[in-house]
C-alpha cells in the first residue's frame, strides 16, 4: 500500500474523534512460544491499516485538540548489539516515507509525552483499540496501558477506538482490491499445484508441501492463515490443522487455504477427489454446493440487501438442493450436514475486523462458502470464493481457481 492510502485512512478515523482526545494505538509484541523462542510478531493490524508500520514494539499516537491533529510515531531505538540478533530496526526516514507521518520519536519517550499531554488541560479522553474476543485470552497492549493510564491520570476518560475502525475497515478501496487479486492469483497457483500432485497414497502433509512451494516461489513466505488440507474422514474437523493423514483411493481431498499480498488475504476452498475422478456420489454432493454458489455470484448478491441475509441464502438455496437429491426432507434438518456460517468478510484479517451490520454495499469483500458434510457417506468438502462488491452486483474474485467438476478433472490431468 502506497502512504497515501494510510493517510486517507487516518483522516477518516480522526473525522471519528471527539476534540480534545489522544488515540494511542500499538504495534504489539510477539509472545513467547517456549523457553527463551518466541512466536513469529505479527504486527496488529488496525496498526498496520493507520500506518503501514509491521515493526514490533512500536507505538502511534495522535492528539485533536481545536480541530487539527499531530501525530507521533515512537520507534525502538537504535540498538547495535539488539539488532545484530534480531535485525535491523526501522529507521525515522523510513517510518515517514511509509506512513507519511513527520514526528518521528523513540518508545521510550512515550510515557513523559503522554504525561505532557495528560496534565496540559487540553484533553479529556483517550482512545485505545480494546480487543479482546474471550476473557481468558492475554492481555494485550493496550489493556495494559490503560491500566497505567487509569492508575496515573484517572481523570482521564478512556474510550474504544475499534468500532470506528472496523467501520472503516467494511469498505475496501481500489489498491486494496487489487493486492487481493493478486493474492488470489496467487492462492490459485497453490491449489492447482495440490491439485497436480494429488494421488491415492499422498500425505496431506505432501499436499502442503506443495502449496507453500508455490507461495514461496512467488514471494510468499506464509500463507494468510493456518492452512486447512484434509483427506477422508479428517475432513470432518471444520479447522483441521494434523496434515498426518494420507489420502486413500476415492477420498476427496478438501482444502481451506489463502495467500497474502500486501496486507491483503484471500480465503479460498476447493473439493476435489484425490484420484482426479468425480465419483456419482461426490458429483451429486458437489454439484449441490456448485449449483448455490453460482445462485449466489449470479442471481442474489447486490448492493443493498442485508448481510446477514447472504448466509440464510447460503443455507436456503443448498437446502432445497439437498432435498432434491433425497438427502434431507425438512429444513430442520440441514443443521446435519451444512455445519457452519457461509460467509464473512476478508481483507487485512481472514475474518476481517469490520461492521457486520452495515448492509452489503460496494466496496465489500466476503466470502460465499458452501460447506456440505454427509459423515454416512464419508464425504465432506467445502467450495469458497472470495466476493466483491460492485455497484450493480458482484464479482467472484476467485473465479480462475478451478471450480466446477469439469475444470477441477481436466486440471488435475495436468
Amino acid at each position: 500500500m502506497e502512504k497515501q492510502f494510510h493517510i486517507q485512512n487516518r483522516q477518516s478515523l480522526y473525522s471519528a474523534m471527539e476534540n480534545g482526545t489522544i488515540l494511542i494505538l500499538f504495534s504489539g509484541k510477539a509472545p513467547i512460544k517456549t523457553a527463551d523462542e518466541n512466536y513469529a510478531f505479527f504486527a496488529d493490524r488496525n496498526f498496520v491499516y493507520l500506518t503501514g508500520l509491521t515493526d514490533e514494539g512500536i507505538a502511534f499516537v495522535a492528539e485533536k485538540s481545536g480541530g487539527s491533529v499531530n501525530e507521533k510515531i515512537f520507534l525502538l531505538r537504535p540498538d547495535m548489539m539488539a539488532e545484530r540478533w534480531t535485525g535491523r530496526r526501522i529507521k525515522a526516514d523510513e517510518a515517514t516515507e511509509i506512513s507519511g507521518i513527520e514526528n518521528i520519536l523513540y518508545v521510550d519517550n512515550l510515557n513523559s509525552v503522554i504525561k505532557g499531554m495528560a496534565q496540559s488541560g487540553h484533553y479529556h479522553a483517550v482512545y485505545l483499540d480494546f480487543d479482546r474476543m474471550n476473557e481468558d485470552e492475554p492481555l494485550n497492549s493496550a489493556f495494559s496501558y490503560s491500566a497505567y493510564l487509569k492508575e496515573q491520570y484517572p481523570y482521564l476518560s478512556q474510550k474504544n477506538i475499534r468500532p470506528f475502525i472496523r467501520r472503516l475497515r467494511t469498505i475496501k478501496v481500489p489498491c486494496e482490491i487489487e493486492a487481493m487479486r493478486i493474492a488470489e492469483q496467487i492462492t490459485g497457483e497453490g491449489i492447482k499445484a495440490m491439485m497436480h500432485a494429488s494421488k491415492p497414497g499422498i500425505y496431506e502433509y505432501q499436499l502442503k508441501a506443495e502449496f507453500d512451494y508455490a507461495l514461496a516461489q512467488r514471494g510468499v513466505l506464509s500463507p494468510a492463515f493456518p492452512s486447512i488440507i484434509s483427506a477422508g474422514n479428517n475432513n470432518f474437523c471444520i479447522h483441521y490443522y494434523g496434515y498426518r493423514g494420507i489420502a486413500n483411493d476415492g477420498d476427496m481431498i478438501l482444502n481451506d487455504v489463502g495467500a497474502c499480498w500486501d496486507d491483503h488475504n484471500t480465503d479460498v476452498s476447493r473439493g476435489f477427489p484425490c484420484n482426479g475422478k468425480f465419483s456419482d456420489k461426490q458429483k451429486l454432493l458437489y454439484e449441490c454446493a456448485y449449483a448455490t454458489s453460482e445462485h449466489m455470484f449470479n442471481e442474489y448478491v447486490k448492493p443493498g440487501i442485508p448481510m446477514a441475509s447472504v448466509d440464510a441464502e447460503i443455507r436456503r438455496y443448498n437446502y432445497e438442493r439437498l432435498k432434491d437429491i433425497g438427502l434431507v426432507k425438512t429444513f430442520g434438518e440441514i443443521g446435519k450436514y451444512m455445519w457452519h456460517g457461509g460467509a464473512h468478510h476478508v481483507g487485512y484479517d481472514t475474518h476481517d475486523v469490520v461492521d457486520a451490520s452495515l448492509p452489503v454495499s460496494e466496496g465489500m469483500v466476503f466470502c460465499i462458502d458452501v460447506g456440505i458434510y454427509v459423515e454416512e457417506w464419508g464425504i465432506g468438502f467445502r467450495l469458497e470464493d472470495n466476493c466483491l462488491i460492485t455497484s450493480d452486483g458482484c464479482e467472484n474474485l476467485s473465479a480462475g481457481i478451478p471450480r466446477s467438476i469439469s475444470e477441477i478433472e481436466d486440471e488435475m490431468k495436468k
